[in-house]
């Protein structure tokens, strides 16, 4: 079970959830791709919308941006302390237990719980929270990691027979113990995730691919290209663009969502 020691010890000593999506590819398309999947969802502003497991506030200062009220929610003493540098009502706590009155917010944003959560009970509980807090017919965005993910990303970066143990695992069961990412992490297919929103009792499940088939492309330029120059067939047209507009045609095919490494799933409170 994920402990606070472990999410603490992850996120303040090995990861720095304050540029990780600013300072690869990938990171840059995957905030680029939240922000396109919030547009649609969300009431137009003012409104106010819980960011949960929001991090540093990366979220929830485009939101605030934009007009709207935002309170975030993060386990992480340190994230709370970088969002409310940046400006944001932010909370040290925890997804399964939240600080709010029922029915308060306009729109919830579950970026971090469905994978930081490994055990099912845990998430129900977090999405019973969500709702609870939630007023009637407003929507949950939550943010899943694709079991296929390891198998496709080891792939690219070369990596797959390094890891293979660890990839098997997640492709079975949607955890491994021996994960060298982040001990305790679940990965969701997107059968599992609509079900895991529609028996919380969310209505209008979609799951979406959040990074998209064009996510790839990312992964294998982050992967292989960090330190070096990209050849010139990599640096026009600009590949990010090329990525967004891949993840965007294929967000029209629902039959493409299993090939995105990150899943976006809204489903709205009845």
């Amino acid at each position: 079970m994920t402990t606070q020691l472990d999410i603490e010890a992850h996120y303040t000593t090995r990861h720095d959830e304050a540029t990780r999506l600013s300072s690869t590819l990938k990171g840059r398309l995957e905030q680029a791709r939240v922000h396109d999947l919030l547009t649609r969802y969300l009431p137009e502003p003012p409104a106010v919308v819980a960011d949960i497991g929001g991090g540093p506030g990366v979220h929830a200062s485009w939101l605030k941006d934009r007009g709207y009220e935002v309170e975030l929610l993060d386990p992480v003493q340190h994230h709370v302390e970088q969002a409310t540098a940046a400006g944001i009502t932010a909370v040290q706590g925890d997804a399964r237990r939240l600080p709010w009155e029922n029915e308060y917010f306009d729109a919830v944003l579950l970026a971090g719980p469905m994978y930081h959560l490994p055990e099912a009970a845990d998430r129900r509980l977090a999405l019973r929270e969500a709702i609870r807090v939630i007023r009637p017919g407003g929507f949950i965005a939550v943010v899943a990691i694709n079991r296929a993910a390891n198998l496709i990303g080891s792939m690219l970066a070369n990596t797959l027979l390094l890891r293979r143990g660890i990839v098997a695992d997640i492709l079975e069961t949607g955890f491994s113990p021996d994960n060298d990412r982040m001990a305790e992490t679940t990965y969701h297919t997107t059968t599992q995730l609509r079900t895991e929103l529609t028996n919380a009792g969310l209505r209008s499940v979609t799951v979406h691919g959040l990074t998209g088939p064009g996510g790839w492309l990312t992964v294998a330029i982050d992967a292989h290209f960090r330190d070096v120059p990209l050849p010139e067939s990599l640096r026009e047209p600009d590949p990010l663009k090329t990525a967004l507009e891949c993840s965007r045609l294929a967000d029209r095919c629902p039959e493409l969502t299993p090939s995105s490494s990150l899943l976006f799933a809204v489903g709205q409170r009845a």
